[in-house]
């Protein structure tokens, strides 16, 4: 079955570097990413070849998702491979370059839906409040660049 995919994206009032660099802050992801934990596990989840696992859910109903680095081109991008028993597929998190002062970050998963038709099915009920929730993550972590700003 084809994955499916998600691509948002938000501009933000800091340099392609600072992006970049909380981006790969993978502890402080669970500041801005709704229901989210994530942390550094093989080589503190920096580089190619690095991994991280990150806690989705609230309460107590979640599930992990290890991921591996497949692609790391700072101060650009990071790809990895979602390699639990739910998620699978990949994700990219690109941060282009506006201005020397301004920057676009982008989300992007390509993701395997477990459950054959049943989970085909499911995503069209629960996509858009997916969408929703990355939506939000985004633009919650573009306002911590803004909090920050001395102006």
């Amino acid at each position: 079955m084809k994955p499916v995919e998600l691509t948002l994206s938000v501009e933000i009032n800091a340099s392609q570097q600072e992006v970049f660099n909380k981006v790969v802050d993978w502890e402080s992801q669970g500041e801005w990413m709704l229901g989210t934990k994530v942390k550094g596990t093989k080589n503190n989840g920096q580089g190619l070849g690095g991994e991280i696992s990150a806690w989705t859910g609230f309460w107590k109903i979640g599930f992990n998702d290890p991921m591996v680095i497949t692609q790391w081109v700072e101060p650009k991008i990071v790809d990895v491979t979602h390699l639990g028993k739910i998620v699978k597929g990949t994700g990219s998190m690109i941060v282009e370059k506006i201005d020397e002062n301004k920057s676009r970050f982008i989300w992007s998963e390509s993701i395997d839906l477990p459950l054959g038709l049943f989970g085909k099915f499911g995503w069209l009920f629960i996509k858009p409040f997916f969408a929703a929730g990355i939506k939000y993550s985004l633009n919650k972590f573009a306002l911590t660049f803004a909090q920050s700003d001395p102006k």
